[in-house]
Order: C-alpha cells, then sequence, then structure tokens
C-alpha cells in the first residue's frame, strides 16, 4: 500500500485518519535479526515494491526476509534465484496467505499477500529484445513493471541483423500509446539507438553480458549504447532487467497520475 492507496481509503470512508496515522508511522525501517534491514517506506515513498538481489544470499536468509516482509508488505521480488532458493521459499511461505509465482527464465520470484488489492496504472510500457539470449533480462524487466501496474508488451528475437522484423511490433507498441519502450541487446547493443531514433517515448537501453572477444561480458554493447547519438535514450547497467524495469514503470506511474489529475 502506498501513500495514495492510504489517502484514498481515508477519502472513501474506509480508513480513519487515526488508522492512516497508526499505518504511516508504523511503517518505519523493520530489522530482521542482526544482519538485515527492510525499508519500509520505499514503496509508500516511490511505488516501488520490496526488490531482494537473492544471488548472493544464502537460502536460509532469503527465507527469513521473505517470510517477515510479507507480514508488512503487499508484495516481495526476489530476483536472481535459483531453482532450489525458490523452492525452498516457496515451501517456508505455504502456510501464509500469499501467492507465490516464480519464473524459471528470469530467475525472478514474487511473493504476494492475497489480501492486497490489486495495482493496475491502466498505462502500458513497451519491451524489445533483440536475440533469443536477450530473453531472460527482458522478462526480469516485465515482472518489475508489472509489479509496478504497468501492461506490458513484449516482442522477442527482433534485432538489427534481421531488421525487418522490428518494425511491426515497433508500430503495434506506439499505436497502443506505450509511456516508455524497454530496449535489450547483447553483441554489439545497436538496437536501443535505433529505435529511439523512431519514436517520440523515452527509451530505456538494457545491455546484456551476451557477446564475446573484445566487446565481451556486455562492455561493446554497454559502450555503444552510451555513445548512441540518438537523443532520448537513457542506459542502464548490464544486464541490468530490474533498474530499467522500475525506470519505465516510474514513467508510466507519473503518466497515470498526470491523467488522474486532469480527470482522463
Amino acid at each position: 500500500m502506498n501513500i495514495r492507496d492510504i489517502l484514498k481509503k481515508v477519502k472513501a470512508g474506509d480508513l480513519s485518519i487515526n488508522e492512516a496515522e497508526k499505518i504511516l508511522k508504523l511503517l518505519a525501517f523493520q530489522e530482521i535479526g542482526e544482519t538485515i534491514k527492510l525499508d519500509e517506506k520505499r514503496e509508500l515513498r516511490r511505488n516501488i515494491p520490496e526488490i531482494i538481489y537473492g544471488e548472493p544470499k544464502q537460502k536460509e536468509h532469503l527465507i527469513q526476509i521473505a517470510s517477515e516482509a510479507i507480514k508488512h508488505k503487499d508484495k516481495l521480488i526476489i530476483s536472481r534465484i535459483d531453482e532450489d532458493k525458490a523452492a525452498a521459499i516457496e515451501a517456508a511461505l505455504k502456510k501464509e496467505d500469499v501467492e507465490v509465482y516464480y519464473n524459471k527464465e528470469a530467475k525472478m520470484m514474487v511473493v504476494k499477500n492475497r489480501k492486497a488489492e490489486k495495482n493496475f496504472i491502466k498505462r502500458k510500457i513497451g519491451i524489445l529484445a533483440a536475440g533469443t539470449a536477450d530473453v531472460p533480462i527482458a522478462l526480469e524487466a516485465k515482472i518489475t513493471a508489472e509489479e509496478m501496474g504497468c501492461e506490458v508488451l513484449t516482442a522477442f528475437d527482433v534485432g538489427i541483423a534481421g531488421i525487418h522484423r522490428l518494425f511491426k511490433p515497433l508500430k503495434n507498441m506506439i499505436e497502443r500509446d506505450v509511456d516508455a519502450i524497454i530496449v535489450v541487446a547483447g553483441m554489439e547493443g545497436a538496437l536501443p539507438s535505433v529505435v529511439a531514433s523512431l519514436v517520440d517515448v523515452p527509451v530505456i537501453g538494457v545491455p546484456t553480458s551476451v557477446g564475446y572477444g573484445v566487446g565481451e561480458k556486455g562492455l561493446g554493447a554497454l559502450i555503444t549504447m552510451l555513445q548512441s547519438c540518438t537523443l532520448g535514450l537513457s542506459v542502464v547497467n548490464i544486464d541490468g532487467g530490474v533498474p530499467a524495469g522500475v525506470f519505465a514503470g516510474l514513467i508510466a506511474n507519473r503518466v497515470a497520475k498526470a491523467f488522474e489529475k486532469n480527470g482522463k
């Protein structure tokens, strides 16, 4: 629940001023044991759900984090976790009143409180992946943006090796009025520059670690995107599906607020 949700409940009479004040006061930084601290006010401040980077963390710590966090939050995202960690977390949360979804390809888990209100802002973003090897990062961005309330349109394997594949899905995204387009590409990473040169919406380039030789581990793609002469292109870090999804989600949420304010 974010600040706007709390205010809406007060306005509708579903929440008293005293109850709302108590919720806001209690949403302070939550500590779990001696080593883990949750930023309880992040979703209130920015409408970004709690996202835990799971790859370097021990299974036991992830179970502890997920079990405690979902008591205080509507949802929790855990990124970069393998099937073994995901299965352990799901088993630990079996008795909780939650929904658990794990995407094997994206290596991402979403835990949702069943009683929480669904967050859908009626705005769209697009995601393009240059090659099939880029799809896991594209899916990471997709899940992140969806959990920020966005409808996500996707098209995969539309890279510059066969540029004709790009135009139909890109046209569809523009016709459906997306607020931002995430473009995921490895190798030389040229696709984001091409897309940004064709559209009038913000483009977010995501270099992936797909590549070899002088541009290995995504360095070539990153440099290409940073050196782009096309304006309107922003670039996140190598394999940065989550920051790209958050960036696009923030844009879409801002647009949704503007339309709501103007009564559209």
